[in-house]
């Protein structure tokens, strides 16, 4: 099979096509046959040797997925047949025409959706879920200050945000991101290069603050993030985009609030908490994205790029440009 490769870390143009061998579905595993995956920021980590796969994990980028049932190893319990449409959260090995997953990790494609919309739901809809639900315990009508409100798990989590029955504010980078953010459900987006969004976040909100932060950017944050935080909300670090040191009173400010700091990742769960995560994700939201629900849910798709133009994508992303996921397309 093709897959995504590099040989050494680096940037994009170190991505090449490779013929790799085909993985064989292990035990209670499915083999897939991928029609399309998405990219994350773990894929642009993991290519600059910042980012080690989980332990057993392929080596290969790719945390989702999006395709057809080609195969079933032994022990599979499940109701997968051989052809059914899937999308699937991976460890690795997205990026490549075929991968091996666990088949608790497999979600039904709703209906009208794509292959390579599809592939947009995974990484980015179950880490939104997990920081809001799991991690940040939102409540109705509590107020969600989300960063990077226009990326995959922005636009992922603006919309879960609504579905929760909470108010979602975003930053982003231009009017027109606050604009496409707004027409998500937003109720108010800042631009953080033009304007200072912890006071735009107590504006919004009569002075009062946010009850939760989701914030991918960390270290050149901390300080405008404790000052709009509400007394004991819950700031929910999942990234470092904006570094990780941090210099000045961080915990004495934290006590001030009551507020608690909550970091999560994803990808390096073990397989009965993601299973876990799945499960509850395909009961309580997979189904508003069929069309008639009535809180219509849709995963954002910047652009659909071919396998071979891999470079050109991960290009895209480093210079965030992307508005919603960027997806590559099996040949």
């Amino acid at each position: 099979m093709l897959a995504v490769h590099f040989d050494k870390p680096g940037g994009p143009e170190n991505l090449y096509l490779k013929e790799v061998a085909t993985p064989s579905p292990g035990e209670g595993e499915v083999l897939l046959k991928v029609a399309a995956s998405a990219l994350n920021r773990a894929d642009l980590l993991q290519r600059q040797g910042q980012y080690a796969p989980p332990p057993g994990a392929s080596n290969i980028l790719g945390l989702e997925a999006s395709g057809h049932v080609a195969e079933l190893g032994p022990g599979c319990q499940g109701h997968w047949k051989i052809g059914d449409a899937a999308m699937a959260l991976l460890p690795g090995g997205g990026q490549a025409q075929y991968v091996t997953v666990p088949e608790g990790l497999l979600m039904p494609i709703p209906e009208g959706l794509s292959l390579p919309q599809a592939a947009a739901i995974p990484e980015a809809w179950l880490t939104a879920f997990q920081l809001l639900h799991c991690v940040g315990g939102v409540q109705e009508g509590e107020t969600v200050l989300i960063h990077a409100g226009t990326g995959g798990v922005g636009t992922a989590a603006i919309q879960l945000t609504r579905l929760f029955k909470a108010t979602p504010l975003v930053t982003t980078s231009s009017k027109e991101n606050i604009q496409m953010a707004q027409r998500l459900g937003a109720a108010a987006g800042f631009d953080y290069k033009k304007e200072d969004f912890s006071e735009e976040a107590l504006k919004a909100t009569q002075g009062v603050g946010v009850s939760v932060i989701l914030d991918c950017i960390g270290g050149s944050y901390w300080e405008k993030n404790l000052h709009c935080l509400a007394p004991d909300g819950r700031w929910v670090l999942y990234g470092l985009m904006g570094g990780a040191e941090v210099n000045g009173p961080l915990l004495s400010k934290l006590l001030c609030k009551r507020g608690s700091l909550r970091a999560s990742l994803l990808r390096s769960r073990d397989k009965k908490y993601k299973e876990t995560l799945v499960k509850n994700f395909t009961e309580q939201v997979l189904t508003h994205f069929s069309p008639g629900s009535a809180v219509q849910l849709q995963p954002v798709v910047d652009g659909v790029f071919p396998m071979a133009e891999v470079q050109k994508a991960h290009s895209r992303m480093e210079a965030n440009q992307n508005v919603g996921k960027i997806i590559l397309e099996m040949p």
